[in-house]
Protein backbone atom coordinates (compact mmCIF):
# COMPACT_ATOMS: atom_id res chain seq x y z
CA UNK A 1 0.00 0.00 0.00
CA UNK A 2 1.40 3.35 -1.17
CA UNK A 3 1.19 6.04 1.44
CA UNK A 4 1.86 9.89 1.34
CA UNK A 5 1.66 12.89 3.42
CA UNK A 6 0.99 16.34 3.36
CA UNK A 7 2.49 19.24 5.44
CA UNK A 8 2.04 23.05 5.02
CA UNK A 9 5.67 23.01 6.93
CA UNK A 10 6.82 21.97 3.37
CA UNK A 11 6.31 24.44 2.24
CA UNK A 12 8.96 27.79 1.42
CA UNK A 13 8.30 30.38 -0.03
CA UNK A 14 10.41 33.75 -1.07
CA UNK A 15 9.36 37.32 -2.02
CA UNK A 16 11.52 39.93 -3.85
CA UNK A 17 11.60 43.33 -5.18
CA UNK A 18 14.86 45.25 -5.85
CA UNK A 19 14.17 48.07 -3.51
CA UNK A 20 12.38 46.35 -0.76
CA UNK A 21 14.67 43.16 -0.53
CA UNK A 22 13.95 40.20 0.13
CA UNK A 23 11.87 37.88 2.43
CA UNK A 24 11.85 33.96 3.01
CA UNK A 25 8.71 32.34 5.04
CA UNK A 26 7.76 29.33 5.65
CA UNK A 27 4.75 28.33 8.02
CA UNK A 28 5.08 30.77 10.69
CA UNK A 29 2.08 32.44 11.56
CA UNK A 30 0.52 31.93 8.03
CA UNK A 31 -2.47 30.03 7.66
CA UNK A 32 -2.86 29.44 3.95
CA UNK A 33 -1.29 30.02 0.64
CA UNK A 34 -3.19 30.13 -3.00
CA UNK A 35 -1.96 30.39 -6.07
CA UNK A 36 -5.17 30.88 -8.39
CA UNK A 37 -4.51 31.19 -12.33
CA UNK A 38 -6.86 33.98 -13.85
CA UNK A 39 -6.94 33.02 -17.17
CA UNK A 40 -9.23 30.30 -19.28
CA UNK A 41 -7.16 28.60 -21.23
CA UNK A 42 -9.50 26.99 -23.67
CA UNK A 43 -13.09 28.12 -24.86
CA UNK A 44 -15.72 26.34 -27.07
CA UNK A 45 -17.85 28.54 -29.99
CA UNK A 46 -20.57 26.39 -31.02
CA UNK A 47 -21.76 27.14 -34.44
CA UNK A 48 -24.97 27.20 -36.03
CA UNK A 49 -24.61 24.00 -37.88
CA UNK A 50 -23.49 22.48 -34.65
CA UNK A 51 -19.58 22.64 -35.34
CA UNK A 52 -17.30 22.96 -32.70
CA UNK A 53 -14.25 25.78 -32.39
CA UNK A 54 -11.91 24.59 -30.25
CA UNK A 55 -9.73 27.88 -29.05
CA UNK A 56 -6.38 27.83 -26.91
CA UNK A 57 -5.60 30.92 -25.07
CA UNK A 58 -2.61 32.14 -23.58
CA UNK A 59 -2.08 33.85 -20.44
CA UNK A 60 -0.44 32.60 -17.04
CA UNK A 61 -1.70 35.96 -15.17
CA UNK A 62 -3.42 34.89 -11.85
CA UNK A 63 -3.26 35.89 -7.90
CA UNK A 64 -1.48 34.50 -5.37
CA UNK A 65 -3.59 35.17 -1.81
CA UNK A 66 -1.36 35.04 1.67
CA UNK A 67 -3.77 34.39 4.63
CA UNK A 68 -1.12 34.94 7.92
CA UNK A 69 -1.77 36.28 11.30
CA UNK A 70 -1.41 39.63 11.87
CA UNK A 71 1.55 39.41 14.16
CA UNK A 72 3.59 37.24 11.70
CA UNK A 73 6.62 38.76 10.41
CA UNK A 74 5.58 38.18 6.62
CA UNK A 75 2.42 40.16 7.47
CA UNK A 76 4.78 43.00 8.66
CA UNK A 77 7.25 42.83 5.71
CA UNK A 78 4.35 42.73 3.53
CA UNK A 79 3.25 45.87 5.11
CA UNK A 80 6.44 47.17 4.31
CA UNK A 81 6.50 45.78 0.78
CA UNK A 82 3.51 47.85 0.03
CA UNK A 83 4.45 51.06 1.23
CA UNK A 84 7.60 51.41 -0.40
CA UNK A 85 6.37 50.13 -3.70
CA UNK A 86 3.44 52.67 -3.37
CA UNK A 87 6.51 55.51 -2.52
CA UNK A 88 8.42 54.14 -5.93
CA UNK A 89 7.60 55.54 -9.36
CA UNK A 90 4.89 53.72 -11.06
CA UNK A 91 7.21 51.66 -13.54
CA UNK A 92 8.99 49.84 -10.24
CA UNK A 93 5.39 48.89 -8.94
CA UNK A 94 4.94 45.33 -10.47
CA UNK A 95 8.71 44.50 -10.02
CA UNK A 96 8.52 42.02 -7.22
CA UNK A 97 9.17 38.26 -7.71
CA UNK A 98 7.57 35.35 -5.70
CA UNK A 99 8.80 31.56 -5.62
CA UNK A 100 6.91 29.14 -3.53
CA UNK A 101 8.25 25.19 -3.26
CA UNK A 102 6.78 22.53 -1.17
CA UNK A 103 9.43 19.66 -0.86
CA UNK A 104 6.86 16.92 -0.34
CA UNK A 105 5.25 17.27 -3.51
CA UNK A 106 8.53 18.73 -5.52
CA UNK A 107 6.49 21.26 -7.40
CA UNK A 108 6.66 25.05 -7.17
CA UNK A 109 5.56 28.15 -8.52
CA UNK A 110 7.04 31.11 -9.79
CA UNK A 111 5.63 34.36 -10.28
CA UNK A 112 6.59 37.49 -11.65
CA UNK A 113 5.05 41.11 -12.26
CA UNK A 114 4.01 40.30 -8.64
CA UNK A 115 1.81 43.54 -7.39
CA UNK A 116 -0.40 43.98 -4.74
CA UNK A 117 -4.20 44.37 -5.13
CA UNK A 118 -5.15 46.78 -1.84
CA UNK A 119 -3.43 46.60 1.62
CA UNK A 120 -4.97 44.04 3.85
CA UNK A 121 -8.04 44.77 5.79
CA UNK A 122 -6.98 45.61 9.28
CA UNK A 123 -8.82 43.93 12.47
CA UNK A 124 -9.19 45.50 15.37
CA UNK A 125 -11.06 42.95 17.95
CA UNK A 126 -11.07 41.18 21.32
CA UNK A 127 -8.40 38.65 20.15
CA UNK A 128 -5.77 38.33 17.34
CA UNK A 129 -7.19 37.69 13.92
CA UNK A 130 -5.66 36.91 10.50
CA UNK A 131 -4.88 38.95 7.32
CA UNK A 132 -5.62 38.06 3.67
CA UNK A 133 -3.53 39.54 1.13
CA UNK A 134 -3.90 38.97 -2.52
CA UNK A 135 -1.55 39.62 -5.02
CA UNK A 136 -1.59 40.18 -8.58
CA UNK A 137 0.71 38.36 -10.54
CA UNK A 138 1.40 38.81 -14.36
CA UNK A 139 3.07 35.67 -14.64
CA UNK A 140 2.91 32.19 -12.84
CA UNK A 141 4.81 29.37 -14.08
CA UNK A 142 3.76 26.09 -12.36
CA UNK A 143 6.20 23.65 -12.13
CA UNK A 144 4.96 20.09 -10.89
CA UNK A 145 8.01 17.90 -11.20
Amino acid sequence: MSRTTYSFLDLVGSISHPAVGSFIFTGEGAGSVTVSKSTERSTHDVAADGSIMVSKIAGNNGTVTIEVQQTAPLHKWLLKWFQTCWALPTNQWAETSMLLKNSTTGGSHICQGVSPQKEADVPYQAQGSRVTWTLLCADIVNDPR
